[in-house]
């Protein structure tokens, strides 16, 4: 009688342990599903106005604050594209294509427009307005945002590089701000 008892409640213990450890794998197994580092291509930004001399200083600045931004986010891996996308006429198949030649989960084609100031031609503010679109591999435009250095912090010194730097964080932020509103499973990174 006791060695059956015993036998009963080892029965009983085992299987409460095997629910248990069975329980946390599939619970660490839809973790890791939704750990899994997700990979964003960003394209060169569209400069607006369209001067080659200030398209390479732009771009090395707003990749700077892109891979800083980046590098705060444990789940999000930059790649970078070194091909301009038009930003008001983007092409669905484009996307799809480099996402899938690059094994990217996500898109992000974005413009810097620069302030004019004055009547001279090329005569620029240090402010800009930086603008991104969010897509997803299947190319669909998940969602957009931009952010305006002067409207934002109401900057009026400072070099154009860090305005370039702020807006591109900026515009960062909104994107994953607004994704969360789309996607409120989703956490912090896209």
């Amino acid at each position: 009688m006791q060695s059956k008892l015993q036998m009963g409640r080892l029965l009983f213990f085992l299987a409460i342990t095997s629910f248990l450890l069975i329980g946390t794998a599939s619970i660490k197994a839809q973790k890791n599903t939704d750990d899994k580092i997700k990979k964003v291509l960003y394209f060169n930004p569209e400069v607006e106005p369209d001067i080659e001399e200030i398209k390479e200083p732009t771009n090395n600045a707003f990749f700077s604050a892109v891979s800083d931004n980046t590098s705060n986010m444990k789940k999000n891996k930059m790649l970078r594209a070194e091909v301009q996308i038009p930003y008001d006429s983007i092409d669905k198949q484009t996307i799809i294509d480099y996402c899938s030649n690059n094994a990217t989960d996500f898109a992000i084609v974005p413009k810097v427009k620069y302030f004019k100031v004055g009547l001279g031609k090329y005569v620029f503010s240090n402010q800009v307005v930086i603008s991104m679109k969010l897509f997803d591999a299947a190319g669909n435009l998940l969602t957009e945002t931009d952010y305006d250095t002067y409207r934002k912090n109401m900057r009026l010194l400072g070099s154009t590089e860090n305005s370039i730097k702020i807006g591109t964080n900026g515009a960062i932020k909104g994107i994953l701000k607004k994704l969360k509103k789309i996607r409120p499973t989703a956490e912090a990174g896209f």
